[in-house]
C-alpha cells in the first residue's frame, strides 16, 4: 500500500489531540482548585501545580522530534519507499512515543522515559536511513 505511512501519522494526531485534551482538562482542574487564572494569561506568574507543568511539556514535545517523524514519512511517500522496514519504523516510533506519554504524564519516572524516548529516537533515525537508502539506491539505477 503506497500510502500506508498514513495511518501512523494518523495515530500521532490522535495521541497529540488526546494529550492536548488531558492539558486542557488538568488545567480546569487546577483552576477549580483554586489556582490564578491570571497564569494563563501569560504563563509567566505563579508557579502551576505539577499536573499542569508535565501535561503542557508533553503537549510541546509533541511538536518536538514528532516533527522529523512527520517529515519522514511525508519524504517516504515522495520518494515511493513503500516497505515494511519504513513502516514498522514508523509503527515503533508512534508506540514508543505513547509509552512516554503515558510515563511522562504519569509517574513521571526519568529512566524509563528515557528509555522510551530513546526508542523513539532510534526508530525516527530508523526511518530516515531507510528513506536514504532507498534514494542512493534508486539513483544507483
Amino acid at each position: 500500500m503506497p500510502y500506508a505511512l498514513v495511518y501512523p501519522m494518523f495515530a500521532m494526531v490522535i495521541l497529540t489531540v488526546v494529550v492536548l485534551l488531558i492539558m486542557f482538562q488538568t488545567r480546569v482542574k487546577a483552576a477549580r482548585a483554586g489556582f490564578g487564572l491570571t497564569y494563563f494569561k501569560t504563563y509567566s506568574t505563579g508557579e502551576p501545580p505539577e499536573a499542569v507543568l508535565k501535561t503542557q511539556r508533553h503537549y510541546a514535545n509533541l511538536f518536538e522530534l514528532p516533527m522529523l517523524f512527520y517529515a519522514g514519512c511525508l519524504a517516504a511517500m515522495m520518494v515511493g519507499l513503500n516497505s515494511a522496514t519504513a513502516l514498522s519504523f514508523a509503527w515503533l516510533f508512534v508506540a514508543a512515543r505513547v509509552v512516554h506519554a503515558y510515563i511522562h504524564i504519569g509517574s513521571n519516572k526519568i529512566f524509563p522515559r528515557m528509555r522510551a524516548f530513546g526508542v523513539g529516537l532510534l526508530a525516527v533515525l530508523g526511518l530516515w536511513i531507510s528513506i536514504v537508502v532507498h534514494v542512493c539506491a534508486a539513483g544507483a539505477h
